[in-house]
Order: structure tokens, then C-alpha cells, then sequence
């Protein structure tokens, strides 16, 4: 008896573990108001500012709700009502568009969104509109930690980053203001040479370049 127990026990835990979430991967996120900044330029842009945001996840291995994902990745873009990470006062009600691998199958593309709906959180609560494009990910020489990272999305999303370097305190007293907006296990900000969104479902495109607005990290779920 209790041997049928265990044994039921362990294909029960097997089948729980093969239908889960196993996923690392690497992210890249960029906003229209600087991230890594002094009070002076965030008390500047705050409310006026910084509702519009462009995050991509690439997973590079393993698999959500049993569909694997590995080389899979998906976009989603933002428009708040005021600025996203400001404490004091609500970014909502928020829209969002999804961007889905071209390349998925349709299970895949199902999971894709709903892995971004998880990490997301309530950013993505209202989602206007769910695009297919081939998703391009690139980190120089592989390495998310040169902070030298290009993610497209078709022709409708856009980000490209450079490390933060002398010339770009301004201030002298610069901290990372707004923390990224999904958890990572570890990240790094980075001035934005590209950020574009030209979609037409959020009533509003933009281009956001040569700001300190960028995070480039790692996840693991």
C-alpha cells in the first residue's frame, strides 16, 4: 500500500513538473523618461513623462504550461495614464499590445502570451491587440553584460542600448530611480540609442532615443 502511494506520489509529481515552468532567458526594457537618474531630472519628467514603454523577453530555455519555448520571445508595448514607477501617483489605467515570435506555433504563441501576462502583471491587464513579426534579439558578442543590446519587433517595436559612461552623469548624484518592470535576477540600465513603436492600436507611436531609459537583464521562472 504505501509503496502505491509513493510510486502514485512520484508520477503525480513528474507530470506536475513536465506540465510547469522552467524558464531562463534575458530582457530588454526602454521607457520615455530616464530610469537612471538625480531628483532633479526625475522631479523634471515626472507626470509628464514616462508613461510610454517598450519590454521584450527572449527565452532561451525551457518551457511554460508544458509547451517549450526555448529560442521563443515575445514583446509587449505600454501606454500609461502617468508616469510607470512613480509611488506617489497611479500609472492606471494602462494599455498594452502583445508582439508574438513569428516563428511559434499556435500552442507556442498561446503560451507566449500567457508567460507575458504573467511576467507583466497588471501592465498587461488590457491588452488592445495581439501582433505576429519576427522577433530579432541581439547582445554584443553574447553578452547581455556589455549592456550593447538590439531588440526588433518587426516594423512596429524597436530598442537598441549602449553602457551608461562618464559623460552621461549630469548630475553627479545619478541612482537607478524606477526599478525595471518585471522581476530579473539581475540587470543593468543603459541609455537608449532606439526606442520606437509605430503601431496604431494604442493611439499613439513614438520614437525615444538618447535617454538613460533602458534595463537590459536576466530572468529565470
Amino acid at each position: 500500500m504505501k509503496k502505491t502511494a509513493l510510486l502514485a506520489f512520484a508520477l503525480g509529481s513528474s507530470l506536475a513538473f513536465a506540465g510547469g515552468n522552467n524558464l531562463t532567458g534575458t530582457y530588454v526594457e526602454a521607457r520615455n523618461a530616464d530610469v537612471f537618474t538625480g531628483p532633479c531630472y526625475a522631479n523634471s519628467e515626472v507626470n509628464m513623462m514616462g508613461n510610454l514603454a517598450v519590454r521584450g523577453w527572449r527565452i532561451d530555455s525551457g518551457s511554460y504550461n508544458g509547451v517549450d519555448l526555448s529560442g521563443m520571445a515575445v514583446v509587449g508595448v505600454i501606454r500609461a495614464n502617468a508616469t510607470l514607477g512613480d509611488v506617489i501617483n497611479s500609472a492606471y489605467p494602462v494599455q498594452s499590445v502583445l508582439i508574438v515570435d513569428q516563428k511559434a506555433t499556435g500552442a507556442q504563441k498561446e503560451a507566449l502570451q500567457a508567460f507575458a501576462k504573467h511576467m507583466g502583471g497588471d501592465l498587461f491587464q488590457k491588452v488592445v491587440r495581439v501582433d505576429v513579426q519576427p522577433i530579432t534579439f541581439e547582445f554584443e558578442k553574447n553578452n547581455l553584460h556589455s549592456v550593447r543590446a538590439t531588440m526588433k519587433a518587426g516594423e512596429l517595436a524597436k530598442i537598441e542600448t549602449r553602457p551608461i559612461q562618464d559623460g552621461d552623469h549630469h548630475c553627479s548624484n545619478e541612482e537607478v530611480w524606477y526599478a525595471p518592470l518585471t522581476k530579473l535576477d539581475h540587470y543593468m540600465a543603459g541609455v537608449t540609442l532606439s526606442h520606437e513603436y509605430s503601431g496604431k492600436d494604442l493611439n499613439t507611436t513614438w520614437k525615444s532615443p538618447a535617454k538613460r531609459s533602458a534595463f537590459v537583464g536576466s530572468f529565470h521562472l
